[in-house]
């Protein structure tokens, strides 16, 4: 796999995580509409980086070796894995679409400025281990071993570009007027979001399934 089909589909999924209603969220939407306006977005993603990138150096430093060959049954697992979970998670994304609205993800109001509220409500939010024990790790792991450390830093910053594009697009909408983001439309970027999901939960478990091709001069 290239490295640009590495990124963008890194970029793709990430959207799974960054889109989720969630603790983040609604820190995002709160200090948008405040004196932080649209730059609220990058601000909180900033304190979200400092925590993810030290999960992607720890996978990248203690599963590398155990991800020497993109067919390796580790590989094929956490894609399976990953794909049901992707699954479940579209699922509860449609679930909730009636009922979501910008009011619910804001009841709670927050304290903390916008970097250090991205760094602890993501290490709060179980979605975001979730999504990274399984999900991340089902696209890290197959970069990883098909390109090594250029892989897995394609695959970061695709992820990562997601989460800023998604952040920084909600706080702008918010910052320039409710208005441009009611719930209807909110609720239609949720469904998107869910909608990839199922692309890529059906792809994960295919892949998963698949037998693994034989080693070259194997008998």
């Amino acid at each position: 796999m290239r490295l640009s089909q590495i990124a963008s589909s890194a970029f793709v999924t990430g959207f799974s995580g960054a889109a989720m209603p969630g603790p983040v969220l609604a820190a995002a939407i709160f200090f948008a509409a405040g004196p932080w306006g649209a730059l609220a977005g990058p601000a909180i993603m900033l304190g979200h980086f400092v925590l993810e990138v030290s999960v992607v150096i720890a996978l990248a430093a203690g599963l590398a070796r155990w991800l020497s060959k993109p067919g390796s049954p580790l590989v094929r697992i956490i894609g399976l894995v990953g794909g049901l979970t992707l699954l479940l998670m579209a699922w509860d994304m449609f679930r909730g679409l009636p009922h979501l609205s910008l009011q619910a993800v804001t009841q709670q109001p927050q304290t903390a400025g916008p970097v250090l509220a991205g760094m602890l409500l993501s290490a709060s939010n179980p979605y975001f281990w979730i999504w990274w024990a399984t999900i991340g790790l089902g696209l890290f792991g197959p970069a990883m071993a098909q390109r090594g450390r250029r892989g897995a830093v394609a695959f970061y910053l695709g992820h990562f570009s997601a989460d800023l594009v998604w952040y920084t697009l909600v706080t702008t909408l918010v910052a320039t007027g409710r208005a441009l983001l009611s719930d209807g439309v909110f609720r239609g970027l949720i469904g998107i979001c869910a909608l990839m999901l199922v692309v890529y939960g059906v792809r994960f478990v295919a892949f998963g399934l698949r037998r693994p091709e034989p080693e070259a001069g194997a008998a």
